[in-house]
């Protein structure tokens, strides 16, 4: 068994492997990102699943570099974007609840990162998708949970979920600023090659993504977060997936965004919030209206 991450092994030639010999591209040290070659690009805006986001003028965001995630995609169906630079999905929850929606909103418009549990699920569920666009597929990894290669399909399953890394651990690697909140570790990703940092929301896996592209300024749409017991704007009642959401927000998700809006306008990117909603939660993310 192989362990991919900062401080782990590699896989030959920056590929995953799945039981069938299909190869993802895997985002780590020694992936070739061409936007690492360009000069910073302007702003993109990350679109988020929160009701706030039907208060952002979608006509005019569709126009400009937009980052999805999850069922924000769904926002195809409706508006015409033209710039789609990202699709992020890591929560297999999602591809168990709303599998539909990547089946037809996804069709190969821009890469779609996700991670090895989103993978797995997929395979589980709808394997030729992942063969019509597997050249569109890169896999991500927190630094905290290193991709797992094996020959033993179920092995991986249980060393990934059994081999968690403890974040402070990576507090003196350059890549990463890392910090204790009371009893919480929280941190972000300076280069998302050496993995992300978790904070309980995959809007924040997406900011660190948009940060890595080389963004100048990073919008966020639907981050709503104390309505997080309301289905997303693409669920209802009866279809909504579960939330982990509410439980995190003080401990975790908020210090965290706030730590990533400091560390990236200290290198000199800005990061902005859109939702009224959760406006007030937030010290260093700046709310723009």
């Amino acid at each position: 068994m192989s362990l991919i991450g900062a401080w782990g092994q590699r896989v030959a030639n920056n590929q995953f492997k799945l039981p069938n010999n299909i190869s993802i591209a895997i985002v780590d040290s020694e992936f070739d990102n061409t936007y690492l070659t360009l000069p910073p690009q302007k702003s993109v805006n990350i679109l988020a699943s929160g009701s706030s986001i039907h208060s952002a003028n979608l006509n005019k965001i569709s126009q400009q570099p937009c980052i999805f995630v999850n069922g924000s995609i769904e926002l195809m169906e409706t508006y015409d974007f033209q710039q789609p630079v990202a699709y992020v999905i890591t929560d297999p929850r999602f591809i168990r609840h709303n599998l539909a929606i990547l089946q037809n909103r996804y069709h190969g418009q821009c890469p779609l990162y996700l991670t090895q549990a989103v993978l797995e699920k997929l395979a589980d569920t709808d394997r030729n998708l992942i063969k019509k666009y597997v050249q569109h597929l890169r896999l991500i990894y927190s630094v905290e949970r290193p991709i797992l290669q094996s020959s033993n399909y179920f092995l991986a399953i249980f060393f990934r979920k059994n081999n968690k890394r403890p974040l402070m651990g990576f507090a003196k690697h350059p890549q990463f600023v890392i910090e204790r909140h009371g009893e919480t570790v929280i941190g972000v990703s300076l280069d998302i090659r050496h993995g992300f940092v978790e904070a309980g929301t995959v809007a924040f896996v997406a900011t660190q993504l948009a940060y890595h592209l080389r963004f100048s300024e990073i919008h966020l749409y639907g981050i709503d977060l104390i309505n997080a017991h309301e289905p997303r704007f693409y669920e209802n009642v009866q279809n909504s997936a579960p939330s982990k959401l509410t439980p995190a927000i003080c401990n975790r998700i908020v210090p965290s965004f706030d730590l990533l809006a400091k560390v990236y306008q200290q290198q000199g990117v800005m990061v902005y919030n859109h939702s009224s909603v959760s406006k007030d939660l937030f010290k260093n993310l700046p709310f723009f209206d």
